[in-house]
């Protein structure tokens, strides 16, 4: 094929950049018999495609890297087209490895793999660490990692996304072994990359993080236990939850064992793997640990609890108390009404009310006036305003008009007025629900424009009022 400079002004300029590309690709691709030689041709639209490449017309750029994505097969051109990255300016060189990326052939990847190496430029980096994703291996880990480390903040989300795309059962193992020696904030990163990868054969390191002294370790660990744990590991997540410091990462490591639970066994008697694999931990560990068999629920689980409340040592019975108002749905609402009346222990009847607050509007085939009725009950039992406000946020999640009615009646209550203001505007922004009893939310709202202290609440009082919309703002 003849060289032929083709010009850039106007739509006459751009079709005859087509024609050639076309006629270009056409010969490369050896569907013509040309007398130069097929390699001769390649080197032509190559040498063209990078023309394209500089030209300033976007136009032009876009027809080139279409063809590169798309229309120009081959090992060979592939690798021609990579030759081209050290010729481009830091936009070129970016698009050029999209679309080499797009390609999806491997070939381009030494030319990738230097060009990250060389390039000072932190765009390019990352668009070559993103190609690598595509068409990288195993080999190409340790350089990502390395960038996960060193590179600012878009060339390290660039590379975890490449290390979570690289193909072969080997990544996630070298992903693990590195994990061992780095630093703990990369150390982190790389266990959450295993975790998205559903990385096979890596229980061994997540375990281990998921006792390590270092607490956002221990986290990231659990939490990628909760999705690729089998039964075999409950054992070692049970480690987890006893490794983890008292308070929110306790609570955090017991609902990894949960999520991890639930996945595994979808059937009613969730928790008995678990109950088997307590088995062989100590008195007092099987005592910190049932709260966390709590958050499971099943059968098993409560007779286990139940046991336990039954118990004559004070502190079994305060394990039991815990693991119970720990219990999923609201099937324990009953027992745990019992310890709010009975129990001997202040704070035990406390937090099984709150347990009983909590559990009343959650989603588990009752109905609405089920749900509300079990709240309302609750919440007559309240001694403390602490309770009643908990009591009425969790009403929002229970979207009907006797809801906003009962909601209402604390409009008159001093120490309930405003909690109960921000829940009748919650229910009210469901537009379904507030046009289904438009004159109940226009009186409740009337009054929240006179009693909320809020302007945020008042807003939304006023917008709803007048049938419009709210947007919630992103939490930050």
């Amino acid at each position: 094929m003849a060289k032929c400079r083709y010009y850039r002004s106007g739509s006459g300029g751009r079709r005859k950049a087509a024609q050639l590309l076309a006629a270009a690709v056409c010969a490369a691709s050896c569907c013509l018999a040309p007398p130069r030689g097929a390699q001769a041709e390649q080197a032509d639209l190559a040498e063209l495609v990078g023309e394209l490449l500089r030209d300033p017309d976007k136009e032009m750029r876009a027809l080139a890297l279409e063809q590169i994505r798309a229309e120009a097969p081959g090992a060979e051109l592939t690798q021609r087209f990579a030759a081209l990255l050290p010729q481009l300016d830091e936009a070129g060189q970016t698009a050029l490895l999209g679309a080499l990326a797009a390609r999806g052939d491997a070939a381009a990847r030494p030319a990738i793999r230097e060009l990250l190496e060389a390039s000072e430029r932190p765009s390019v980096r990352g668009a070559a660490a993103e190609a690598l994703g595509r068409l990288g291996d195993v080999s190409d880990c340790d350089r990502l990692i390395e960038l996960l480390r060193t590179g600012d903040e878009s060339q390290r989300a660039a590379a975890r996304g490449a290390l979570v795309q690289l193909r072969g059962s080997a990544v996630g193992d070298a992903i693990a072994a590195a994990s061992a020696e780095a630093a703990v904030d990369v150390r982190v990163t790389l266990i959450e990359i295993l975790a998205e990868r559903r990385a096979a054969g890596v229980a061994a390191t997540l375990l281990a993080g998921a006792v390590d002294r270092q607490p956002k370790v221990r986290g990231a660990s659990m939490a990628a236990l909760a999705a690729l744990a089998d039964g075999d590991q409950l054992a070692g997540m049970l480690r987890g939850v006893l490794a983890a410091a008292e308070g929110p990462e306790r609570t955090t490591a017991e609902k990894a064992v949960m999520r991890a639970c639930e996945r595994l066994n979808a059937a009613e008697d969730r928790s008995a793997p678990l109950l088997r694999a307590l088995v062989d931990f100590p008195l007092e560990e099987r005592r910190t640990l049932l709260p966390a068999v709590g958050r499971v629920g099943g059968a098993s689980a409560r007779a286990a609890i139940e046991a336990a409340i039954d118990d004559a040592d004070p502190e079994m019975h305060a394990a039991g108390v815990r693991a119970l108002t720990n219990w999923p749905d609201a099937t324990a609402a009953a027992r745990l009404l019992e310890l709010v009346a009975h129990d001997p222990d202040e704070q035990h009847r406390i937090a099984a009310l709150r347990a009983v607050l909590r559990i009343a509007p959650v989603a588990d085939g009752r109905t609405d006036a089920e749900k509300l009725a079990l709240l309302r009950e609750a919440i007559v039992l309240c001694q403390r305003d602490e309770e009643r406000l908990l009591g009425l946020q969790r009403a929002v999640a229970i979207r009907s008009p006797a809801t906003l009615e009962w909601a209402a009646t604390y409009l008159d209550d001093a120490a309930c007025a405003q909690e109960a203001c921000l829940t009748i505007v919650e229910l009210a922004h469901h537009r379904n629900l507030r046009e289904s009893s438009k004159d109940a939310f226009d009186a409740a709202l009337r009054r929240v424009l006179e009693i909320s202290r809020d302007e945020v609440v008042r807003e939304r009082a006023r917008r709803y009022l007048a049938n419009q919309t709210w947007v919630r703002p992103k939490p930050r």
